[in-house]
């Protein structure tokens, strides 16, 4: 569906669009410029903007293949139910992943594309923009990081990663010391997709989210998956871009990581890292 030469034009959309749109607006926006959508989740006129021209250069590669957008969905929930459908593709996007870093000046935002067929992800790419890294991947394929693969990792490191930002603040009220200090270094950079490419390049382990939007997770989900390492629901079921959004998510770059963060939550029963039902 997808060969070699349209996901260099996915790359050099991403990187257009973030040298035309994200970049020249950087601790530039004006108070207008921003709004709230809900208490707490922000976004600004470059996160619109950018999805536009990321939606009409994807429909000039894939003719015919919708966008599901985060700021699309915010006008039209039903959008989602593209991602689900047998059989049929969709392209999965964030314009600006960290758009309250954004907005606030900090230099942790991307951007995020994943192409779904037949409600599996089969490709995605993360832009880390302020660094211009790229990381890309296709199922059964493996995974680049700046054009390097990312080979598998070692097992046994000790246990350290991202968390939600609701999970944080939960953390130290709700888990035991000894369950705590089996995360090792935990801390959040409210921007999924450079919490994605920390752990390709080596630096973490481990993800666990309450939260699942697909436009966060669909792509660095497989590019883990393709590392050698796995996503799964708080269930235990494999993770999917259309679960619902409250099933939980543990990801992380290796099988052994994944089953010590899993243990900690069967074990935990904190509310928060419960499946809902």
């Amino acid at each position: 569906m997808l060969d070699s030469g349209d996901s260099e034009r996915v790359v050099e959309l991403m990187r257009e669009t973030a040298a035309a749109e994200l970049l020249p607006r950087f601790r530039n926006l004006s108070k207008d410029e921003i709004r709230e959508k809900r208490p707490g989740d922000v976004v600004t006129v470059a996160d619109v903007a950018a999805e536009h021209r990321l939606a009409a250069g994807l429909a000039r590669i894939l003719p015919g293949v919708p966008v599901v957008g985060e700021e699309a969905v915010e006008n039209d929930a039903g959008l989602l139910d593209l991602i689900a459908r047998p059989g049929e593709a969709c392209w999965i996007v964030d314009p600006l992943d960290g758009t309250a870093n954004f907005a606030a000046g900090r230099d942790r935002f991307a951007m995020i594309v994943c192409l779904v067929q037949d409600a599996t992800a089969i490709a995605g790419w993360i832009l880390d923009v302020p660094r211009d890294r790229m990381a890309v991947t296709y199922r059964g394929g493996g995974v680049t990081f700046d054009g390097s693969p990312v080979q598998g990792r070692a097992s046994g490191e000790p246990l350290n990663g991202f968390v939600g930002y609701k999970i944080a603040k939960s953390f130290d009220e709700q888990l035991s010391a000894g369950q705590r200090a089996r995360l090792g270094n935990i801390t959040t950079l409210r921007c999924a997709g450079a919490e994605y490419l920390e752990i390709l390049a080596g630096r973490a382990n481990f993800s666990l989210y309450r939260t699942t939007k697909p436009w966060d997770h669909a792509a660095g989900t497989l590019m883990l998956r393709e590392a050698g390492g796995g996503a799964v629901q708080f269930g235990n079921a494999p993770y999917m871009p259309a679960q619902p959004l409250n099933a939980g998510l543990i990801a992380a770059s290796t099988d052994e990581a994944l089953g010590e963060v899993r243990a900690l939550i069967e074990a935990s029963r904190m509310p928060l890292l419960t499946p809902r039902t």
